[in-house]
């Protein structure tokens, strides 16, 4: 199996993976430190398949740029107040979540 097979397995089963999810119901992990915030102009399911490749030197590029990285305390409590729904894909024991902007349910 070739290395881009591989990666197109890894996409159509994490994107099987892939649903929404009420940011109250991520609680538990958040209070773990296990919830990543992906900035909405990434592809989350990109973002997935660089963390399951560990690729340290592209998380620490999206880390330095602010696209990746923690639930500040503020947005969190944000989220909660208003049972914010995202996008999450869980490479355990991390679980990526994205918010959509122009989502049309927010």
């Amino acid at each position: 199996m070739s290395s881009s097979q591989s990666t197109d397995e890894l996409i159509t089963k994490l994107n099987l993976e892939t649903s929404k999810i009420g940011w109250r119901e991520l609680q538990t992990y958040y209070a773990r430190g296990h919830v990543v915030q992906v900035a909405p102009e990434l592809d989350l399911l990109t973002v997935a398949v660089e963390l399951v490749a560990d690729n340290t030197a592209q998380f620490e590029s999206w880390m330095a740029t602010g696209k990746v990285g923690e639930v500040s305390a503020d947005l969190a409590r944000s989220w909660y107040d208003r049972d914010t729904e995202l996008w999450a894909v869980v490479i355990a024991p991390w679980v990526l979540v994205q918010y959509q902007h122009d989502d049309p349910l927010h």
